[in-house]
């Protein structure tokens, strides 16, 4: 394993969604801690976390949002197949059972997707160097062949494919939050060749769901980089073709001080999860000395995606 030279993504998500997400998210960059993030253009601090990332020049790319608070294509704002009764997204959830009984129109979540990498641009003055999707709604079913179709007109090279090596073996996560991570697997699986005929790359690894909110610890994050290292290293064993000596990571974070209502969220308020310790732990998880040894040890460097 000594021989890996391992490249680490650690993305914080949910960049603009309030001011206390924003400071925190700046907090770790500015420990070392975290080397990326994914903005969400329509939090109610986007602009403010454009100006921060431009101020401590932080590598930041596009968390396209089709599930939470409200479009920012001003057409699809009034009536669209994207809003619920009450005019907002129509929930993580929401979105996967609209999708399902085929109510979303899929020429709208292009129009929204395409406004979202143009307001990206307005705000940071670039075209975003990765794109992924909140709450994993780029992988589903119809939505991921629009998804990487805007990609390739934009030129956006990189996105995010959630799946992630030993989850099955987690017991500590909840039954009805496995149902969801497995969802999100086996959507993964089935956008893997959309992605790859539309030339999108992606992270060798990807690491996140195991080590959400209370589940992060150092060890957590350590076993899951570790066994996701030997797994892949085994696959390389096997196969004839000279495996290359550089793997990249991508570990998915969401660290932040808890959001303090009416402050934050995409038009809605915030939510439980950003109002919760677990944002604060994960934080201060992130940020704890022995990890950065520990990237130390194994030959493991933190980079972003335009360093690849």
């Amino acid at each position: 394993l000594r021989m890996l030279q391992v490249k680490l993504i650690v993305t914080g998500d949910d960049f603009g969604y309030c001011p206390r997400r924003n400071q925190g998210i700046v907090d770790c960059f500015l420990a070392g801690a975290i080397s990326n993030v994914s903005l969400l253009v329509n939090g109610s601090a986007a602009a403010d976390a454009a100006e921060l990332a431009r101020r401590y020049n932080i590598p930041i790319g596009l968390h396209a949002n089709l599930s939470e608070g409200s479009p920012v294509c001003e057409v699809l704002k009034t009536n669209s197949s994207l809003l619920n009764q009450d005019g907002f997204f129509h929930g993580k959830m929401g979105f996967r059972t609209a999708l399902s009984k085929g109510l979303l129109n899929m020429s709208e979540v292009k129009q929204e997707l395409k406004a979202q990498v143009e307001l990206f641009h307005e705000l940071t003055g670039h075209l975003p160097p990765h794109m992924d999707g909140h709450q994993h709604v780029h992988v589903l079913p119809e939505v991921r062949h629009v998804f990487a179709e805007v990609l390739e007109e934009y030129g956006i090279k990189y996105t995010r494919v959630p799946i992630e090596p030993g989850l099955h073996n987690c017991d500590w996560i909840p039954p009805s939050l496995m149902d969801f991570y497995l969802g999100v697997e086996e959507d993964s699986f089935n956008t893997v060749d959309v992605f790859t005929k539309h030339g999108i790359r992606w992270a060798d690894i990807y690491i996140g769901l195991s080590t959400m909110g209370r589940n992060m610890s150092v060890s957590s994050i350590r076993s899951a980089i570790d066994s996701a290292i030997l797994q892949l290293a085994a696959k390389a064993a096997h196969s004839s073709s000279s495996s290359s000596s550089t793997v990249t990571i991508e570990l998915m974070v969401h660290p932040g001080y808890p959001s303090v209502p009416p402050a934050g969220g995409c038009g809605q308020g915030p939510d439980d999860f950003s109002q919760s310790w677990e944002r604060l732990h994960e934080l201060q998880t992130l940020i704890k000395p022995e990890l950065q040894s520990h990237y130390k040890s194994r030959n493991i460097q933190l980079c972003s995606f335009k360093d690849l």
